[in-house]
């Protein structure tokens, strides 16, 4: 049984073995307290230090962890990855500003009948919050 709760969610990220350049833009597919699953055009061995970082969420979205597994897709891999050594109140951030970007994607999407960017939502969504939803400080 998983230890945390996980949230659905496909924005972009950057997945790249730490200390090494990252990878083109990939999809998240849900995100948790413990750690995310994002896909891969390559496999990743289990154990594997890496850094998931999610541009819409400015520079500080950048997460340490661990590949947990690797499993081959239809056309690329998904990676589970277990965050390490990482700030419990970033990461909760993080994770609560992904779902409130997705759930107000869905709202947008419901106003206007059709799918939207993501890149669009999540800048209006920080636009009209960036005064009352504030990164902790470290």
């Amino acid at each position: 049984m998983r230890r945390f709760l996980r949230h659905s969610s496909d924005l972009p990220v950057e997945l790249r073995l730490r200390r090494q350049t990252p990878s083109a833009l990939q999809r998240l597919d849900n995100i948790g307290l413990g750690g995310a699953a994002c896909y891969s055009p390559r496999a990743l061995s289990r154990g594997s230090a890496v850094e998931l970082h999610i541009p819409l969420l400015g520079e500080r979205a950048c997460h340490p962890g661990l590949v947990a597994w690797c499993c081959k897709q239809s056309e690329a891999y998904l990676v589970g990855i277990a965050f390490a050594g990482h700030d419990a109140g970033l990461r909760t951030y993080m994770v609560e500003q992904v779902c409130r970007i997705e759930q107000y994607r869905r709202h947008r999407e419901q106003q206007v009948g059709h799918a939207l960017p993501l890149e669009l939502i999540a800048g209006e969504w920080q636009e009209q919050h960036a005064s009352t939803f504030k990164a902790p400080t470290s």
